[in-house]
């Protein structure tokens, strides 16, 4: 099981389901995505996520602790430099445009900011409702309109009904994780939605979520997607809920690095037999 455990760890799961989303999207919106773009993505999440982990492992480690704390960071550093050389790689031979990518770039900066040992930019830590918005966005922003590949102002109907659907469907999957780190959230002086909500009104706030999601899919048919793909997509929600209801129970490492981060690859996977 290490090379499941060195996959989960490193970000290599979650950089798949990245790419899941991105061929979601292009199959509910029957676009034409080019390797390339899958590649940039791919190592686009690596990177981001490397970078992320070891910037928050950096900022809430003694200073006397540090060394020793970047002697055992080999792997990522490593897996940080191929994963920012493939991403540039791809990008060079892909047509994204450069704008997008900027706005990305920017996304990940902001989500990663509270970690920054700068005092004066500590205020960003009760950013709480923000960090996991932001978050969801950014994974909403890169499964769906980076692959789409259009200006803001071409987005039609379809395009936005995805990328609402994509956000609220991360966004339910970003509270469960934040459930699970509230307590060292709290320890670190950081805030997020579970921190800043009672139990009570998260679930509230949950169940919310899952009823938009249920019910915009019946309006799916309106933007081109099929009665198949349609029940593929209702499938994946209440999957989602039910994960979300297990998540209440003490859980172990593999099943939010596998079964929660896997539930984007089973939205996936699920869209694209209903479309065989």
């Amino acid at each position: 099981m290490k090379w499941l455990h060195f996959i989960l760890s490193h970000s290599i799961f979650i950089a798949f389901c990245a790419v899941a989303l991105t061929f979601q999207t292009a199959l509910v919106l029957k676009a034409d995505v080019s390797l390339f773009i899958y590649g940039f993505i791919f190592f686009a999440t690596l990177c981001s996520y490397n970078f992320y982990w070891i910037l928050s492992k950096l900022s809430f480690t003694s200073t006397n602790k540090i060394q020793e704390l970047l002697r055992k960071q080999t792997t990522s550093y490593l897996l940080l430099l191929i994963s920012g050389i493939g991403l540039l790689y791809c990008f060079l031979y892909s047509s994204i445009l450069l704008h997008l990518v900027f706005t990305a770039v920017l996304l990940t900066i902001l989500y990663a900011v509270p970690l920054l040992p700068i005092p004066p930019l500590r205020f960003t830590r009760k950013a709480g409702v923000l960090k996991t918005i932001l978050l969801a966005f950014t994974w909403a922003y890169v499964t769906v309109i980076i692959p789409m590949q259009k200006d803001y102002v071409l987005l039609n109907s379809a395009d936005l009904f995805i990328f609402s659907r994509r956000f609220l469907f991360m966004l339910m999957l970003c509270i469960i994780f934040d459930n699970r780190d509230k307590e060292m959230d709290k320890i670190r002086g950081l805030r997020s939605l579970a921190t800043d909500l009672s139990p009570l009104m998260l679930r509230i706030f949950i169940y919310l979520i899952f009823l938009l999601l249920f019910i915009s899919n019946f309006f799916s048919a309106n933007y081109g997607i099929t009665a198949s793909q349609s029940i593929a997509l209702q499938v994946s929600t209440i999957a989602l809920l039910i994960v979300y209801f297990y998540s209440h129970k003490k859980r172990g490492y593999l099943f939010y690095y596998f079964f929660v981060d896997g539930m984007m690859l089973f939205s996936a996977l699920a869209t694209y037999i209903a479309g065989i």
